[in-house]
């Protein structure tokens, strides 16, 4: 991990919070995903940049997964794929910490271009069970909930909701942005959240 970005102070970390919805896959087969959401910010307050497309994928969206994200097959025929994304993404997510609700599946995802150098990942559900470790129910929109910022997420993305990429990339935002200053991290630095950071 940077060393600059390590010891940089929470307010002042430029972050960029990613969001995918896949295709699903059933077992032995390999997921693809169908659209992205990057929330971009200089620094941690600051104005975000947002940036979100639909992904041509080589199979057909399953029915379970376009039952939770009302993405239909159909919806991504004109889409571009994500190699032609993939210089826009680079440029969102270069030379920041790269923010994601357990973004398991967006590490893999862009595991599809080895060697980008993306991170320190920071894991916004690690962070939420650590400062409310009394709720039952951790899930990014349970959590934005409870911590009264839904509002928020609907003002960065008006007219979306979740389980549309970009609106869980914002909800991941807004939700960084409340816990630091609920605990009044602004001036701590990066590396004091290890337990919530991987490579």
């Amino acid at each position: 991990m940077g060393t600059q970005l390590m010891d940089t102070p929470l307010a002042q970390l430029p972050v960029a919070a990613i969001d995918f919805e896949s295709a699903g896959a059933a077992p032995g087969e390999t997921d693809c995903p169908v659209q992205i959401g990057i929330v971009r910010a200089e620094s941690l307050f600051a104005e975000a940049e947002c940036f979100t497309s639909y992904i041509h994928c080589a199979r057909p969206v399953r029915w379970s997964a376009a039952k939770v994200h009302g993405i239909t097959t159909d919806m991504l025929h004109d889409a571009p794929t994500f190699t032609e994304l993939w210089p826009r993404i680079r440029q969102l997510l270069s030379g920041c910490v790269v923010v994601g609700h357990n973004p398991a599946t967006e590490i893999r995802f862009l595991s599809t271009f080895p060697g980008h150098g993306f991170g320190p990942w920071l894991d916004t559900l690690a962070l939420a069970r650590k400062a409310l470790p009394t709720l039952k129910d951790h899930s990014l929109g349970k959590v934005c909930a409870a911590m009264s910022i839904t509002p928020q997420v609907d003002a960065l993305v008006p007219g979306k909701c979740w389980h549309d990429a970009l609106y869980d990339a914002a909800g991941s935002l807004e939700l960084l942005r409340a816990l630091t200053r609920g605990l009044q991290m602004e001036s701590a630095p990066l590396r004091g959240l290890t337990f919530a950071l991987s490579d």
